[in-house]
This record gives structure tokens, sequence and C-alpha cells, in this order.
């Protein structure tokens, strides 16, 4: 089936710009020019598309709003950000407004692919089994055998370490905050524990970097948080 992307975008010209190119690469593209049309769009066709590439800096409803509510509707769908805004602060609102990525304007276009390529995948690994093996690069996790092989040698890890890269490798390519880190593998009351959520990446890194100091799997968002590094992407 061939794979749909909704682009919102009040900027005409380069909403169209952004259709024509990803038209060319195969993909079915939907045009939205506000916040309000993307949801009526969405709630008359809920099925009509599997990422959504959103401007944040809108007028009416606005791109974090727009955010919000797609991602309360449609849990599983794809959203990827557009902002001029490069201030930590407003990621982080994005990302907990319920996006799975965002990219800076002006973007190089190759940037721009390669995350809405990592969309696509991770929304095809949502859908499978919670329980089934995840593979990426040279490091494969099966949560079912409580296992994680690195180049076919296996990798010992504790507990929280196994969950923790769980976790990192299902939102593979998708940054994650340090507090949905932190609260999704430790619980609430260890939201603000940053300290103790870096410790913890430090630990993976020695066990699955081949250089921790210059990692290529766990990647530092700035401020922000982690990342598994899609490197299919």
């Amino acid at each position: 089936m061939k794979r749909s992307i909704m682009i919102v975008e009040d900027d005409e010209s380069l909403r169209l710009s952004l259709s024509k190119t990803l038209a060319a690469m195969g993909l079915e593209v939907i045009q939205a020019s506000s916040g309000e049309q993307a949801l009526e769009s969405l709630s008359d066709h809920p099925h009509a598309c599997d990422v959504v590439l959103l401007d944040l800096n809108m007028p009416g409803l606005g791109g974090v709003a727009t955010c919000r509510r797609i991602r309360e509707s449609y849990p599983l769908l794809g959203i990827i950000v557009l902002t001029v805004r490069d201030r930590e602060d407003d990621k982080i609102i994005a990302l907990d407004a319920g996006a799975d990525d965002y990219v800076t304007k002006p973007f190089p276009l190759g940037e721009l692919f390669a995350r809405i390529r990592a969309a696509f995948r991770r929304a095809k690994l949502i859908e499978t089994d919670r329980e089934a093996p995840i593979e990426s690069a040279e490091i494969l996790i099966d949560p079912a055998q409580h296992r994680v092989v690195k180049r076919g040698e296996p990798v010992h890890l504790t507990p929280k370490e196994f969950d923790l890269l769980h976790l990192l490798m299902r939102h593979l390519g998708r940054p994650l905050s340090h507090h949905l880190l932190l609260t999704s593998v430790w619980g609430p009351e260890y939201g603000n524990e940053r300290e103790y959520l870096r410790t913890y990446i430090n630990q993976l890194r020695r066990k699955i970097e081949d250089e921790p100091a210059r990692p290529r799997y766990i990647l530092t968002e700035n401020y922000i948080g982690y990342r598994f590094n899609d490197l299919a992407g």
C-alpha cells in the first residue's frame, strides 16, 4: 500500500514545493493550510495518512494545539513538526504535545527525508507485538527472551538497563525527553532525576558502543533527552 503524508503548512509556496518533492518520492500527499483544516481532513478520513508534517508557527489554532489534538485522537499517527524556533524549550513543548520528531527551518531536504522515513518505520514498529525482536544495525533486542545481541555476541544488561534500551529502540530515531524516559522506566517519582538517567545512559554506552565517548547508537539531544540512532535513515 502506498505510504501517505499530510503537510500542514500555511506558507503556500513551501507547502506546494514540499508536496511536489514528496510526491516525486512516491508518497501520496495531502495538503492542509491550517490546523483546523488538518483536523477536519483527519476527522473525515481518519486512515488517510501515516505521517503528519506540521508547521508549529501557524495562525489560528496553532501548531502546538493542533499537535496535541492530533495525538489525542490518533495515538499511532507519526507527527514531525517544522519550526523556525530553535530554542530548546520550544522543542520540548512540541515533544510534550505529542510530536515524534522536529526539524528546524531552514532544513536540508536530506535531513527532512531521513526523519520522514524514520517516522514510517516507527509507525510500522508500533503496529508489531511489543515482545517482538527489534534490530537496528548490529544491535538486536529480544524482549521475549530478555536478551541483547551485538554482532552476534550477547550483551549483559541489568533489568533497568534493558528496559531503558528497549524503550529507546521501540522509538528508533525519535528524541525522547528526560522526563519521559525517567517516568516510563523508573516511575513518576523519578521525573526530575536527570543525573540518575545520565548515569544509566553512560552505563549502556559502555556496554553497546564501540567508542562510548563518541556514541553511534544512543545520541544526546542537548537539553531534551536521548534518541536511539536510526542508522537505516
